[in-house]
């Protein structure tokens, strides 16, 4: 398996010579981000899984963001993973065969109050991804998306924020102190899980990883079971009567 990783750092090319390719990358460089792909391509003569895990945490409540600076979350965040997807996905089409990996989060999965710009970057990276997988499948081309809860891979120290305001601070704590240090994973305990993903002969479409995971859901998902439901004759009505 040949794998292309835009981030790998340097000390994996000079510790397994030309079996990795390392490249400096902005993925917001929309044409960087096509020449990287290239050069991977050109170095392997294919790609067998495309990764793109850039992305960093613009954390603020909804009346405190700055609109530049949601809109530079996203271009990383957001465009840059549409970016090495849409360089990627002709030479896989070419090849009839890949696997494309996004990064998701707990946060792409359940909002949370302050999460700011970044939860809502995950929330499409979600959509785009489930919406790739059904045009893409006719191809021969698989998607997965990872879906992470928290884990210690030193996030925390990209995360930005925009001036605070006091009325929200209160809420802040709340959030803040919901982030038990118990709860945060050990991300090389992940490696297996991707990996079991990527071989699999029917991969999964969404990935979650962390032990707390599937419980939340279930929570989450009954919670807007319990919403719709109870809501069901006004959604019903809703649908007005079929033209005559």
């Amino acid at each position: 398996m040949v794998a292309l990783d835009v981030s790998l750092p340097d000390a994996l090319g000079q510790a397994h010579g030309d079996a990795v390719l390392t490249l400096p990358l902005d993925v917001a460089d929309r044409e960087a981000v096509f020449e990287a792909v290239q050069q991977g391509h050109r170095h392997f003569g294919r790609l067998d899984v495309v990764l793109c895990n850039a992305g960093y945490g613009y954390m603020g409540a909804i009346e405190e963001l700055e609109p530049a600076q949601v809109r530079a979350n996203f271009d990383t965040n957001v465009f840059g993973t549409l970016s090495v997807v849409q360089a990627a996905l002709p030479l896989l089409r070419a090849q009839g065969s890949g696997h494309i990996l996004t990064v998701s989060s707990i946060g792409g999965l359940i909002g949370f109050p302050t999460g700011g710009s970044y939860t809502a970057s995950k929330f499409v990276i979600e959509a785009m991804s489930e919406a790739l997988a059904g045009e893409v499948a006719a191809f021969g081309i698989k998607v997965t998306i990872i879906e992470p809860d928290h884990f210690a891979t030193g996030f925390g120290s990209s995360v930005r924020m925009p001036p605070t305001l006091e009325a929200y601070d209160p809420i802040r704590r709340t959030v803040r102190a919901s982030f038990k240090p118990e709860h945060v994973g050990d991300p090389a305990a992940t490696t297996a899980a991707i990996f079991a993903a990527v071989d699999a002969e029917q991969p999964p479409l969404r990935l979650v990883l962390g032990s707390r995971m599937i419980d939340k859901l279930r929570a989450v998902h009954a919670s807007r079971m319990d919403n719709w439901s109870r809501w069901e004759a006004v959604l019903n009505a809703a649908q007005g009567r079929p033209s005559e």
